[in-house]
């Protein structure tokens, strides 16, 4: 009802430079002037230029005996969520959702656990493929279901109901089907293997978070406890969207503008094409050979006129002159869409670097970049929540407890050693963490902006082991998002 496939596929199509589907050009060329790509690229890198990390604290008041142990605890856990990270590519992933929320409205991630490994794994799911109960609201916690789609292959889907406790003798009812409207993107509904639609149905009971597997023919699982007690799927919508749990994205209502510029362009170049140069016109009865007319230094010869006045048998229509609003109105189209949705010129840092100075230049683009905050926290608060769930996965699956790496300093040789220590999970019960988000800077000039905060403070000897309490007030003092690498400063601490 609400045309999501439709819509999806019109979004991407627009990003992508597919902006001509299903127009009758003729022999005209669909030429174009893409500004929506330049802009959600502009607006996604803004979102990231930031470098992103866990931070797991404790909240154990309570138990004081418990503290000193907790904080340990939570550095270990810091450093497991680091490795994490680090493997599972997760800012190359948190980039995908971001384009995603940009061009249609939300990024999703699905996350699993790896029993064998013990720790998490992220999966981006597409818009498409996730089905709230509540479509009303984006709060997750609050859905009374979700419903997650996946497209694959038949004999993968085989082995994956195996390894999910299904008989044998029912496999014969996972069929391959050609449900694809609903998939995401034109070139997903092209397949090669015969395919298959499973479906996930999430719901709470009794605390904890159940789940059921489907095809269409066969159950797969049904009614399983994952001990959880909320959905491991986070999301990030783009903007938030009154009565809507997708939010909206940036693409949909520029696409009427790129349409008019693509019709200016093509009028232009069609204006150009048959009226920007001068035209022969030609008596032809009175001209022998026509096929002279356009051959450079060829000889005209006439069926016996005389030539005193040329222009009686060949002449030439001047090329008409094409007004300049048109393309007044083509730029300034362009230009004032870029400016309204906060990526003009200036904002993309259209600055001459050798005549200001890096800290001039920050403070321009910081600015500039205000209106980006709002998907800025929203980022944070979507990795707030993975840390969440990874957190909740650990509780509930490490029974034997947890093994970290943690680095010591050898008393023997005073040289540092990675041991690895068990976190039980009794301990992880007890707690009770709270998440936050680090942020540290990470743009060109951010880069030049932290060297000289580096070095000033090298040069008043801050690093020296006597002043480490001076130091660490310092650093604690600091805002996440400060220009100092307040993280690396941590590390240094």
């Amino acid at each position: 009802r609400t045309n999501i496939y439709t819509d999806t596929d019109r979004n991407y199509r627009f990003y992508n430079g597919n902006q001509w589907e299903g127009a009758k050009l003729g022999d005209v060329e669909p030429v174009q002037k893409n500004f929506i790509k330049a802009i959600v690229k502009y607006k996604v890198s803004v979102v990231h230029d930031n470098l992103y990390a866990i931070n797991y604290s404790s909240m154990n008041y309570e138990n004081t005996a418990f503290r000193k142990a907790a904080e340990r605890y939570c550095d270990l856990l810091n450093g497991y969520a680091a490795r994490v990270w680090e493997q599972d590519k997760m800012d190359y992933k948190g980039r995908r959702i971001t384009k995603d929320a940009a061009i249609n409205d939300e990024g999703i991630l699905y996350i699993d656990f790896d029993m064998d490994k013990m720790q998490p794994v992220n999966e981006i799911l597409k818009k498409n493929d996730v089905y709230y109960g509540n479509e009303n609201s984006d709060e997750i916690q609050s859905q009374p279901y979700i419903l997650i789609r996946k497209r694959m292959p038949v004999a993968n889907a085989m082995d994956f109901a195996l390894d999910h406790g299904m008989s044998e003798k029912k496999l014969d009812m996972i069929r391959p089907d050609n449900d694809t409207f609903e998939e995401s993107g034109e070139a997903a509904k092209i397949e090669v293997d015969d395919m298959v639609t499973i479906v996930y149905k999430m719901y709470k009971q009794n605390g904890t978070v159940h789940f059921s597997i489907a095809t269409r023919w066969v159950d797969i699982a049904t009614d399983v406890d994952t001990g959880l007690s909320i959905y491991p799927i986070a999301h990030f919508n783009w903007e938030e969207k009154e009565g809507s749990a997708r939010g909206e994205g940036e693409v949909r209502y520029l696409i009427p503008n790129q349409i008019e510029v693509n019709r200016t362009e093509v009028r232009r170049v069609l204006t150009v094409k048959y009226q920007a140069y001068p035209q022969k016109v030609v008596d032809i009865t009175k001209v022998q050979n026509p096929a002279a007319l356009n051959t450079v230094g060829g000889v005209i010869k006439t069926n016996g006129q005389t030539v005193d006045d040329v222009h009686k048998v060949v002449g030439t229509i001047p090329p008409a002159q094409m007004s300049p609003d048109v393309r007044e109105l083509q730029e300034s189209l362009i230009q004032t869409t870029r400016d309204l949705a906060g990526a003009g010129d200036t904002a993309t840092g259209q600055v001459n670097p050798e005549s200001a100075s890096g800290r001039a230049i920050l403070a321009v683009q910081q600015a500039s970049q205000a209106p980006m905050t709002e998907q800025k926290e929203s980022y944070k608060n979507f990795i707030e929540d993975i840390a969440r769930i990874d957190l909740e996965y650990i509780i509930a699956y490490a029974e034997d407890g947890l093994d970290v790496e943690e680095t010591v300093v050898d008393p023997m040789s005073g040289e540092e050693i990675v041991q690895i220590v068990n976190v039980p999970q009794t301990a992880l019960q007890q707690l009770k963490a709270t998440v936050k988000v680090d942020v540290t800077p990470k743009g060109v000039y951010d880069r030049f902006a932290q060297e000289q905060t580096i070095e000033n403070l090298l040069l008043n000897g801050m690093f020296s082991a006597q002043r480490v309490a001076e130091f660490k007030a310092y650093v604690d003092a600091l805002d996440d998002d400060s220009v100092a690498p307040k993280m690396k400063l941590e590390e240094i601490v």
